[in-house]
């Protein structure tokens, strides 16, 4: 994975990053602080598996009930705020389902998840869309933190 490069490249530009994590439960952030010198570029992490503690970190209770929790509005959201909140240069926010339905918010599709990483120099979202594929919750949670390390990797060197 590349989580080392992610690290050593935001260290080496002093530059930070916080998350809110949904579906991955806090996996970035773990694969982050499973690094050496993850305490220079990990301001801070949220897992908000509820919508209600994804509204009080910020995200606005019309961006979900318009768009609902799944949506790239509300992974946007998210990462603008974790970013806001914890002043870090990067913000990830990570919302979707791995393939599983989910009775409090059953709208959507069940194997959707929805990635944003806020650039808070240039005010910029970045997003990706991952459709899980795998059975396993591990597995999927594995793709989609290989993505956003890759992602991060591409941002941060300014690909």
């Amino acid at each position: 994975m590349k989580t080392n490069e992610v690290v050593e490249l935001l260290t080496k530009k002093k530059q930070t990053l916080a998350t809110m994590e949904s579906c991955t439960g806090g996996g970035v952030a773990n694969a982050i602080t499973n690094i050496d010198g993850a305490s220079e570029v990990l301001k801070f992490s949220a897992t908000t598996y509820s919508n209600e503690y994804k509204m009080k970190m910020g995200v606005p209770k019309e961006i979900i009930d318009k768009y609902t929790v799944y949506s790239q509005e509300t992974a946007d959201a998210m990462s603008k705020k974790i970013s806001d909140f914890a002043n870090s240069d990067y913000g990830v926010g990570i919302t979707g389902k791995l393939n599983s339905v989910d009775p409090a918010n059953p709208t959507g599709a069940d194997n959707l998840v929805y990635i944003s990483i806020y650039e808070k120099k240039t005010k910029k979202h970045y997003q990706q869309q991952i459709t899980v594929t795998k059975q396993s919750r591990e597995l999927n949670k594995q793709d989609i933190i290989r993505k956003i390390m890759e992602m991060l990797l591409n941002i941060i060197k300014g690909i």
